[in-house]
């Protein structure tokens, strides 16, 4: 596991005798590392609108996440460096990056800590702690030109599968 990746913290709560109460406090047991030093925690996920919160949903992790339909994906990932992660990955010709890929969710992805580019078809940009992207269904990877790991937090949401337009 890379020595630099922090393993989230989950704390669930619920309730008992129809009080409020944490029902779950400890570090997430859902951690993978599917390319060398890339570390994915997935930690939540919902699989119907409106959430059924006496519903726990099973979550397999996977290196590009499968929302469930009509559901929800909470998703923690500590990206490496470049220069640590690219070596371990098949090279993809004709793609700006080789981790380029496409899911059918609208994103909401939060920079937690470091720096890393969203890399699209067409145009990139540099992301600091703090910045959200909405990302909507498009071809995207991440690039971290950077010599310290990158922390996001995403949350997936099951979408239409159809094309966006401005």
């Amino acid at each position: 596991m890379n020595q630099f990746a922090k393993i989230p913290r989950v704390i669930v709560t619920g309730e008992t005798d129809g009080r409020s109460t944490i029902l779950q406090d400890g570090k997430s047991e859902n951690v993978s590392e599917h390319v060398t030093n890339l570390v994915i925690s997935d930690i939540w996920a919902t699989d119907a609108m409106p959430v059924d919160l006496q519903k726990t949903v099973q979550i397999e992790n996977t290196l590009f996440p499968i929302t469930p339909k009509n559901g929800s994906y909470v998703r923690y990932v500590s990206i490496p460096p470049d220069g640590d992660l690219l070596n371990n990955v098949p090279q993809n010709p004709g793609q700006p990056h080789p981790l380029m890929h496409k899911t059918e969710t609208l994103d909401y992805i939060i920079i937690l800590s470091g720096q890393i580019y969203l890399i699209l078809e067409e145009k990139e940009t540099l992301l600091n702690p703090g910045d959200i992207v909405i990302q909507r269904g498009t071809n995207h990877a991440w690039s971290n030109r950077s010599s310290e790991p990158c922390i996001q937090l995403a949350i997936l949401l099951d979408a239409a599968g159809q094309k966006i337009n401005n």
